[in-house]
């Protein structure tokens, strides 16, 4: 699989992955299946281990993705940020192929095709190897949509949105409450609390910083849903 070591956040569907490196850890974004759901593979630059944000679709790229040779990450963890299914297409051949630790939200925990070995609420972490992920719950898009959060000690945080934060606006919701909880729960668990050059890689489309969508937040409310 092709892999562009210079990262800008952008892939392209069924295009090459992009590789971001960080002192330890690694992210490689991917682009798979018919919505061009991102798919986020993060490796433990000490341990070789690797954690899988959302297994969504094409599990042969995904496999791919991991590689073949000896010294390949380990796979030993699958998050799936919600419940909608072009998020977790791939959940169950990636999961039965590796024998991957699973893990999502209990309120999004009913319709995945695999049940989750883990179960995590707001506050918890997720381990990656030596680096810890923290998991924040945004209520609205799904009852269970939750975010995952990385404090690079040598640099700026990096947050895995799934589908409630996208550059240009929160994820899509069903009603003026649903809309209204995400938003708060967006502003006050993401941008009140973390910096702007927050990166953040959301379940589709192009990465963005709080800092460049953080102006944008009283037009959102504005706007409505």
């Amino acid at each position: 699989m092709e892999i562009q070591e210079q990262y800008t956040g952008h892939v392209q569907p069924g295009g090459a992955a992009a590789r971001l490196r960080l002192d330890a850890l690694t992210i490689t974004k991917i682009s798979v299946g018919p919505m061009d759901n991102n798919a986020y593979l993060l490796t433990c630059s000490n341990t070789g281990d690797a954690l899988l944000v959302d297994a969504a679709n094409d599990p042969e790229r995904l496999a791919d993705l991991l590689g073949h040779d000896e010294d390949r990450p380990r796979l030993r963890t699958i998050v799936t940020t919600h419940q909608h299914p072009d998020h977790w297409q791939a959940l169950g051949s990636v999961a039965g192929q590796t024998g991957s630790y699973t893990v999502a939200h209990p309120e999004d925990a009913h319709p995945l095709p695999v049940p989750p070995d883990r179960e995590v609420e707001h506050g918890e972490t997720v381990q990656v190897g030596d680096s810890t992920l923290e998991v924040i719950h945004l209520r609205g898009h799904t009852p269970g949509s939750i975010a995952l959060l990385y404090r690079d000690p040598s640099g700026r945080p990096h947050l895995f949105t799934g589908d409630s934060l996208f550059p240009g606006g929160v994820g899509k919701t069903n009603s003026a409450e649903d809309f209204r909880a995400l938003l708060d729960d967006v502003e006050n668990r993401v941008f009140a609390v973390l910096p702007d050059e927050t990166w953040f890689y959301p379940g589709h489309g192009d990465d963005s910083t709080l800092g460049a969508e953080r102006p944008k937040l009283s037009e959102w409310r504005e706007r409505g849903w």
